[in-house]
């Protein structure tokens, strides 16, 4: 406690920049609610999804309860949202000449929740064979949109309502967003180190970073052209990461995943066969990038990958190989089911 007449420097705010919340102390909030609703209405009216069976599109969003918070507590920013969505679809048959019609509900949505883990009930009106296949195209392939749709929401909602919720501090030219993401570069620093010593012992030979190599074989229950545009496709590349990507899987074209937290570019695509890759995480040195090359080979009832990764640094091979098994290859089979279907 402050003596008397001195008062508490938390509580002193005549030095403050922003003359408020010193050194982000108290509890600051902002609504997100009404900003949901909309977005969800930007998100969701229209949603159509097509295959080969035929296609369904959402016609309305009758019901968004719930609320939406962000919040600041000690300088640390954290996001609550509880949504129950619900509405209706439409959709056709290919070969048929009947739309079909039912209804949708998404009771899940919360930051309890990935965006692969949500879940969609679906019904139709009729009772019959043909809304009954209509239905299972919502069913399966409309819960993928839905969960790349609800991965926008949450990256946009961060987004917007992370910016100015924490304060500049009395002593600092910098915020305390920034103070707060450090230890996000702890890794960054400890690879610039090796850099550094790498460069230290050769002005002659330039930076040479100690690398190693990550290889991987992983089983998929599905077609070979399944698992390729769950790797290249941006909407089912956002639906298992739950987060926002920058994909286009055209040679020479860069991509941006899990937040921007992976970077890259499309060296070589053979569609259904082969992916190569220029590949870094973002916290690794400037502009050093390892190179990935991803086989697919279809069997009888299964593909089976391969992966070869050369020039990842010695200090990040475990965290690559386990982010390729853990981020990648659990979730995909967890969210498309790709882990018990045959076919």
């Amino acid at each position: 406690m402050a003596k008397w007449g001195e008062g508490d420097p938390r509580w002193i705010v005549e030095e403050r920049p922003d003359a408020t919340n010193v050194n982000n102390w108290h509890w600051v909030e902002k609504d997100a609610t009404n900003w949901s609703k909309n977005k969800f209405n930007e998100l969701f009216l229209g949603l159509k999804v097509e295959e080969e069976e035929g296609w369904c599109e959402i016609t309305e969003l009758s019901k968004t309860e719930g609320e939406a918070t962000a919040n600041n507590r000690k300088g640390k920013l954290i996001f609550f949202y509880e949504w129950l969505l619900a509405g209706n679809w439409q959709g056709q048959l290919a070969d048929g000449q009947k739309k079909f019609k039912g209804k949708f509900e998404i009771p899940n949505l919360s930051e309890e929740n990935d965006a692969s883990d949500i879940v969609m009930d679906v019904s139709a009106e009729k009772n019959t064979d043909e809304a009954w296949a209509v239905k299972e195209i919502m069913r399966k392939k409309g819960l993928k949109a839905v969960q790349a749709k609800v991965a926008k929401y949450i990256a946009d909602l961060k987004e917007e309502y992370g910016q100015g919720i924490i304060l500049p501090s009395k002593d600092s030219k910098t915020s305390a967003a920034a103070k707060s993401s450090a230890p996000k570069n702890v890794a960054k620093q400890e690879m610039n180190k090796v850099v550094q010593s790498a460069s230290s012992k050769s002005n002659n030979i330039g930076v040479r970073i100690p690398t190693n190599t990550v290889t991987l074989k992983e089983n998929f229950k599905c077609r070979a052209s399944d698992l390729y545009r769950a790797l290249t496709v941006k909407e089912m590349v956002q639906a298992y990461t739950g987060s926002d990507s920058v994909i286009e899987a055209v040679p020479g074209e860069r991509f941006s995943l899990m937040g921007g937290n992976v970077l890259g570019e499309f060296t070589e695509l053979v569609p259904d066969k082969k992916i190569c890759m220029r590949w870094r995480m973002k916290s690794w040195p400037d502009e050093h990038y390892s190179n990935v090359t991803i086989e697919l080979e279809e069997k009888e009832e299964e593909t089976v990958l391969s992966l070869k990764q050369t020039g990842v640094p010695d200090i990040e091979v475990e965290r690559t190989r386990e982010g390729w098994k853990v981020n990648y290859c659990e979730r995909i089979r967890q969210v498309f089911g790709f882990g018990a279907r045959l076919f």
